[in-house]
């Protein structure tokens, strides 16, 4: 047996020896891979360069505001167009065309123009009666003493004027439906004006015709709507953000004292909850068997903006009965096979909220990660921004015939007088979008990668600095043998000092391997969605095959970094050495770490639902005007799941936040455990740092597991 052990742990690396200088975290320790905190300090130059690059030729103003075919903006202080805020088509059936997914832009010429027009007016009937009011909607410059003809042939005004409305500074044909009639204005048929002529069409044809448009009608009318329904309940979103917060403070405040009972009482809380959701929808079920229409299969109905549409179907409340059933029989045969498991990793949560309690400060961590996080992912999208509009103007020649060089670059103040305007003598050239197929535009694009890139890597940077601080501070209670009076006075500020001062490099290291393979990800996913159109089976199944492995890759380079990070804020070694040490210390107490870690993190998930499920409920009920007593302090919502699922996921986020502190002091105390029972042996001479009830349970727990083991 002996043998097979020295075998055993020599596959594994040499345990730690008995050291009586070993205090805990290395206070006299050197700087770590000096080369990565070059690299990245390197790198964040450059992005600071990038940035500047990108803020001096940018302009936001290019994926905000709309332009006309000449690339200006409209509405905008110091243009042409400053007092015409809209822009106007002159054919917005045309915006339809597969061009617009192309090349960014209806091909059809587009003016800015003071206010949409009003009225139904033909260019032909305009000449005739009304025209000073419709060449407000022909182009700048316009020749009067033109002819309908070459008027319509060059492009100079609309065939035809349509009522329309404004939108995002847009005008759209103003339809609606009044008695399931199609209408535009108050009529149901327009003219269309080709060629000067007075054509009747049917306005569905128009609506038919103009379906992208109407699409971004629609897109726009439901962003409104939401908006709206944030701007009179968002006080009542943070009030319930508030009450999240409030529950996982004393969540944890009550774990600190009451560990056992609050983990038993939070098990049974989440099934009680689960039970009564399966019971509130088969209420919901009994109740429209005996309504007409509920019978309507979700896939019939199709999707729909008004989320309450589906609260009327059975077949919703059968879903989420069986889906909350199936929880609840997951949930429950875990508890039971996991039971003595669950008392082991209790005792381990009850130590992390002993040094919780002694670190209080280390609760507020997050905010600080927080902090952090805003001004990675604000640097990434704003930089992302301006480059995206550093790319000058391209103009394209539009035909709405057979053209040999249509959809060809060209030159707006050239093209009159050029062949392509001979070959094609009804041909336009009109602004397309900004980009272009010089090397500037490749550049960009490369700046654009090189952004993504440090987003991510600095992203990762930041959750490392985080995980590296608190397992300092949690280090530093778990090796004080005399708790508290051992514990150095600001555990959590010199675990963060140590931390920027002396392993900047090895976290740039871990967060590098992390990022490259967040980027390939992405490549992927960028790959397989172009794939999405291809017929070919073998490299649909390639490309599933290599981001299942990269999803693996990814979850197993977190797993080994955060074990890593624990080493390195106690020893202070490089990442390699570190990584090798944790994953060697792992491997020689694997079944400890099978016996508590996913047990743990499973306790920790259901602290989570049962914040997140407790006010969600109270979200639905609230939203809903359900609650009697606060019916008319609701306010009314165009669609009230849109705060309940904010309310939801900040929830969510601030209850992740609270238990990823105490997930971070569970890993970082069982890793310790696992050295100190190498290091040492409970004897006067050589004591365990560990607390007696730890040690009682850990032990004894680890000798049934070991056993068991053995008889297998």
């Amino acid at each position: 047996m002996g043998g097979e052990r020295q075998h055993y742990y020599g596959k594994h690396g040499t345990p730690q020896k008995y050291d009586p200088t070993f205090k805990g975290p290395i206070y006299n320790r050197g700087c770590t891979d000096i080369i990565c905190c070059v690299a990245l300090l390197v790198a964040i130059v450059g992005y600071v360069a990038v940035g500047i690059i990108a803020w001096t030729h940018g302009d936001p103003r290019k994926v905000i505001y709309p332009t006309d075919s000449r690339g200006q903006f409209c509405g905008q202080k110091g243009t042409k167009n400053a007092d015409k805020p809209y822009l106007f088509y002159f054919n917005i059936v045309k915006c339809a065309s597969p061009l617009v997914l192309l090349e960014f832009q209806c091909p059809t010429p587009q003016i800015c123009v003071e206010k949409c027009p009003d009225r139904f007016l033909t260019f032909l009937k305009a000449r005739a009666s009304d025209f000073e009011y419709y060449q407000q909607f022909c182009v700048p410059g316009f020749q009067k003493s033109k002819n309908v003809a070459e008027a319509l042939r060059d492009g100079d005004c609309p065939a035809v004027l349509t009522p329309s409305k404004p939108l995002v500074q847009r005008c759209f044909p103003a339809v609606h439906v009044h008695k399931g009639v199609v209408m535009v204005g108050n009529q149901t048929t327009y003219e269309d004006g080709e060629n000067g002529l007075g054509h009747r069409k049917n306005v569905t044809d128009l609506v038919e015709g103009a379906k992208k448009a109407n699409g971004v009608l629609e897109a726009r009318q439901l962003a409104m709507r939401i908006f709206e329904d944030y701007t009179v309940s968002w006080y009542w979103i943070i009030i319930g953000l508030v009450i999240a917060m409030v529950l996982s403070l004393l969540f944890v405040i009550l774990l600190r004292f009451l560990a056992g009972i609050m983990v038993w009482v939070m098990i049974i809380m989440v099934i009680l909850v689960l039970g009564y959701g399966i019971f509130h929808c088969y209420m919901e079920y009994a109740r429209l068997r005996k309504e007409a229409g509920s019978e309507v299969s979700v896939v019939d109905l199709g999707f729909q903006t008004d989320l309450r549409v589906y609260l009327h179907l059975r077949q919703t409340w059968i879903a989420f009965m069986i889906i909350l059933s199936i929880l609840e029989v997951i949930i429950i045969l875990m508890l039971i096979f996991l039971r003595k498991r669950i008392l082991i990793a209790i005792a381990l949560i009850k130590e992390a909220s002993r040094a919780v309690g002694y670190v209080m400060c280390s609760m507020l961590y997050p905010l600080v990660t927080f902090f952090l996080l805003c001004l990675c992912i604000a640097y990434w999208a704003s930089t992302a921004v301006f480059l995206s509009t550093s790319n000058e103007a391209v103009y394209k020649i539009f035909n709405d015939t057979a053209c040999p060089v249509a959809r060809k670059t060209c030159d707006p103040e050239t093209f009159p007088g050029s062949n392509e305007s001979r070959l094609c003598p009804s041909a336009r050239c009109q602004f397309a979008f900004y980009g272009g197929e010089s090397g500037y535009h490749r550049a960009l694009l490369g700046l654009q990668i090189f952004n993504v890139f440090m987003f991510f890597w600095l992203v990762n940077f930041v959750l490392a600095l985080g995980q590296v601080t608190l397992a300092g501070a949690f280090a530093s209670y778990y090796w004080a043998l005399r708790k508290p009076d051992d514990l150095p006075a600001f555990p959590l500020f010199s675990a963060f000092g140590r931390a920027l001062r002396y392993h900047t490099g090895s976290l740039a290291f871990g967060a590098l391997i992390l990022a490259i393979v967040q980027v390939i990800r992405v490549m992927l996913e960028y790959l397989d969605h172009r794939l999405k159109a291809a017929e070919n089976k073998f490299a649909k199944f390639l490309m599933t095959c290599l981001k299942c492995c990269f999803w693996c890759l990814e979850k197993f380079i977190k797993f080994l970094n955060r074990n890593a990070y624990i080493m390195i804020a106690i020893y202070g070694t490089n990442f390699c050495t570190s990584a090798r040490n944790a994953f060697f210390l792992l491997m020689r107490n694997i079944i400890r770490v099978a016996v508590l870690d996913k047990v743990t993190d499973f306790l920790f998930l259901l602290g989570k639902l049962l914040v997140v499920g407790s006010v969600g409920i109270l979200a639905f009920f609230f939203f809903t005007h359900r609650i009697r007593i606060v019916q008319d302090t609701a306010p009314p919502l165009n669609y009230y799941w849109v705060p309940i699922l904010t309310v939801i996921i900040g929830s969510y986020l601030i209850a992740h936040g609270f238990f990823s502190v105490y997930g971070m002091c569970v890993d970082t105390l069982f890793l310790c455990f696992c050295e100190d029972l190498e290091r040492n042996d409970g004897s006067q001479e050589r004591p365990y740092f560990m607390s007696p009830e730890l040690r009682d349970i850990l032990l004894k727990g680890s000798a049934e597991e070991g056993k068991r083991e053995e008889v297998s």
